[in-house]
C-alpha cells in the first residue's frame, strides 16, 4: 500500500496494523504460556490462560469492526481493498490460534493429574518455532516484506516434521506400557494443536504475500499422514 494524502485515512490504516500486531502478541503470549503450563506441570497457569481467552475474542471483535468501518467509509480499491479483506482473514486466524492454545491449556490441566511421562524436548522446541513463525508472519504483513512471508511459508514443513517425530515417539511409549496411554493421548493433542496453529500462521504468511504481490504462491503444503506415521513407528 502507498501512503495516503488523507491523514485520517492513513491513521486508520496504521491503527489497524497496530491492533493486529497487538492481537498477534497476545496470541503468541498465550501459546507460550500454554506450553509452559505443560512442561512445568502448572495447572493454575493453564486455568488462568483459559479464563483469559476473552481478551483475544474482544480484540477480534474490535479489529473486525475497525476493518468494516474503514471499508464502509473509505470504499477502498486495489491494494487497500486487498489489505483490508486480508486483515479480516488474519484476525480470524489469530482468534482460532487463541482457541487452539486454550485447547493445549485444557490438556495441561489433565496432564497435571497424570504421573510424569518424560522430559519434554521436541514439544517446547516445536512451540517456540511456531511462535517465531507467527512473529515473522505478522512482521512481514505489516512491513510489506514478501520475501519474509515466503520464508515463513517454507518453515511450515519443519513444524510438520516435529509433529511426525512426536507422534512416533508417543506411539512407542503407548505400545511399551498401556499405563502411558492417557498421558500420551493428551500430549498428542497438544502437538496436534501446535501443528494446526502452524497451519494458521502459514495462512497469514500466504495472505501477506498475496497483499504485497497480488499473486498466490503455488500450493505445496503436504501434511503429516498419521496412519503412515503409525505404521512407521
Amino acid at each position: 500500500m502507498s501512503q495516503h494524502t488523507d491523514r485520517e485515512y492513513e491513521a486508520e490504516l496504521t491503527r489497524l496494523r497496530e491492533r493486529i500486531l497487538l492481537m498477534g502478541a497476545k496470541v503468541e503470549e498465550v501459546i507460550g504460556g500454554a506450553l509452559r503450563s505443560v512442561v512445568e506441570r502448572d495447572p493454575e497457569r493453564a486455568k488462568a490462560l483459559i479464563a483469559g481467552d476473552r481478551e483475544i475474542d474482544a480484540l477480534e471483535v474490535e479489529n473486525d469492526e475497525l476493518c468494516l468501518r474503514i471499508l464502509a467509509r473509505r470504499q477502498p480499491v486495489a491494494s487497500d481493498l486487498r489489505f483490508l479483506t486480508i486483515a479480516l482473514k488474519i484476525v480470524t486466524d489469530l482468534e482460532r490460534m487463541g482457541d487452539l492454545a486454550v485447547n493445549i491449556s485444557e490438556r495441561s490441566v489433565e496432564l497435571a493429574e497424570e504421573p510424569p511421562l518424560k522430559p519434554y524436548v521436541d514439544l517446547p522446541k516445536m512451540g517456540e518455532d511456531v511462535r517465531r513463525m507467527l512473529r515473522d508472519a505478522l512482521d512481514a504483513f505489516v512491513a510489506r516484506d514478501a520475501d519474509r512471508a515466503a520464508e515463513v511459508i517454507r518453515r511450515d514443513s519443519g513444524i510438520d516434521a516435529y509433529y511426525a517425530q512426536i507422534f512416533r515417539e508417543l506411539l512407542t511409549y503407548m505400545m511399551e506400557d498401556p499405563r502411558n496411554i492417557t498421558a500420551c493421548t493428551h500430549l498428542l493433542f497438544c502437538a496436534k494443536n501446535l501443528e494446526r496453529i502452524g497451519d494458521h500462521v502459514t495462512n497469514i504468511a500466504e495472505n501477506a504475500y498475496y497483499v504485497m504481490t497480488g499473486t498466490q504462491l503455488p500450493a505445496n503444503r503436504p501434511k503429516v499422514d498419521e496412519p503412515a506415521a503409525m505404521s512407521a513407528a
